[in-house]
């Protein structure tokens, strides 16, 4: 049983279309949830609706997390969206390299890059790793190792705490193909394996794993039971605001 409570992410994504849905989304959700605190539940809305959002919720219960920042805190960098603007509007969490970004040209190296001012800022910052496919040889193996070291170089000990590794399956997200339990134990134990060879043994227990990848309702509990992943990025079922409500009750009851 991991030390850290459950970490519960919602990615809206380029959804929803007006500023009017998103509110009444998360109004949903935040009924929802609003007596659940052994889950640390948190929302990704695109960057327009980042502020309404958040004045949304005044307690902080749910936290808003960003779907991406750029690495410098300003300047002549014509669509970018700094840190400091984020956290001027209450974002507490970031999401860097989703295989989404990655499929627009977005490298290990700007991953690593991007992670550095949010790690310093003590942001709770997510980073997402995973394969295309897998093959028979354990090549995907090779792919998801390359990813993990390139986050763990640019991360200092002092800010794993903060730190979130995302493991998200390319061939799940958004297929309605989801990585078995034991898929995702065995990346999780992957991943920690890489963290102790990396940073040393004492390390693993400061870097939560979650899963992300055609997470629904149905299956969660054997995802978190059985592939004992410390959470989930979930996409399109976080539109859905009793689909997502019934994941972090999920989330909540695997405690007991």
């Amino acid at each position: 049983m991991s030390s850290h409570p459950p970490l519960i992410v919602g990615n809206w994504k380029a959804n929803p279309l007006t500023l009017d849905k998103a509110k009444a989304l998360f109004m949903d959700v935040r009924k929802g949830v609003r007596q659940i605190d052994t889950v640390e539940t948190v929302v990704a809305p695109p960057f327009p609706f980042l502020q309404p959002i958040n004045k949304l919720s005044p307690s902080g219960r749910i936290g808003i997390a960003a779907q991406d920042v750029f690495y410098e805190q300003g300047g002549a960098h014509t669509g970018e969206v700094s840190l400091s603007m984020l956290q001027s509007v209450g974002v507490r969490y970031v999401i860097l390299g989703h295989s989404e970004r990655r499929a627009l040209g977005e490298t290990n190296e700007d991953v690593a890059k991007k992670m550095q001012l949010p790690l310093k800022h003590k942001l709770t910052t997510i980073v997402c790793v995973g394969e295309q496919k897998r093959d028979r040889k354990g090549d995907y193996l090779n792919f998801v190792a390359t990813q993990v070291r390139s986050v763990l170089k640019a991360a200092q000990k002092t800010q794993l705490k903060h730190l979130v590794i995302a493991y998200e399956p390319i061939w799940a997200i958004g297929t309605g193909k989801s990585a078995t339990p034991q898929d995702a134990e065995e990346m999780k134990l992957f991943i920690q394996k890489i963290i102790a060879d990396t940073l040393g043994r004492p390390a693993v227990a400061k870097v939560r794993i979650i899963y992300g990848g055609s997470v629904k309702q149905h299956n969660a509990q054997a995802l978190l039971k059985e592939g004992n992943v410390d959470g989930f990025l979930v996409g399109g079922a976080s539109l859905k605001a009793d689909e997502f409500i019934s994941i972090v009750k999920t989330a909540r009851d695997n405690l007991k």
